[in-house]
């Protein structure tokens, strides 16, 4: 890969800019920076669509949908679409849009998308067992100094570096 070629932002002005988001967001919605409570509603407004009734005799379900409440009428759901705009928008202007799976030499396409799906789905239960995202816990968390967002942090990187050593091979 000829990184000369790729267009990049600097790492440390894009997390200046990460942080002044985080802090808009603090100002104008009062809360900081998340996505999994977007999928969630995007998940009850479909099981809301198969099956009414079920949704809202769900406790669960019912907080967020249920009668004629929209699950998608919150401001998580049109942040994660402008997420998406942007990321879209980004890379156009980049030059950088193009089908490829990133991956190493000893892993076919097809593994890496299969653990790159295992990954993403441990990530998604995790979230919503823990009632938050990575994004929330880390930025918005870890922002306001909260004790819990900080030690996940340090376990999830730890996570990640243990796990790292049983799959490095696969990008080497």
């Amino acid at each position: 890969m000829n990184q000369e070629n790729e267009k990049y932002w600097s790492p440390y002005l894009a997390g200046v800019v990460l942080g002044l988001v985080l802090l808009a967001t603090f100002v104008v919605m009062g809360r900081g920076l998340g996505a999994s409570g977007a999928m969630m509603r995007t998940v009850t407004y479909v099981v809301d669509l198969v099956s009414p009734a079920y949704v809202d005799n769900n406790p669960y379900f019912a907080k967020y949908a249920g009668g004629d409440v929209n699950p998608l009428s919150n401001w998580l759901v049109f942040e994660v679409i402008g997420v998406l705009v942007g990321g879209l928008l980004s890379g156009a202007m980049a030059g950088r849009i193009k089908i490829k799976t990133e991956k190493g030499p000893h892993i076919s396409s097809r593994g890496r998308l299969t653990l790159a799906f295992l990954g993403g789905g441990l990530m998604g239960f995790g979230a919503r067992l823990a009632q938050g995202c990575t994004s929330g816990q880390a930025l918005t968390g870890g922002a306001t100094l909260a004790l819990g967002s900080w030690v996940f942090m340090l376990a999830m990187f730890a996570a990640g570096y243990g796990v790292a050593y049983f799959v490095r091979r696969q990008w080497l």
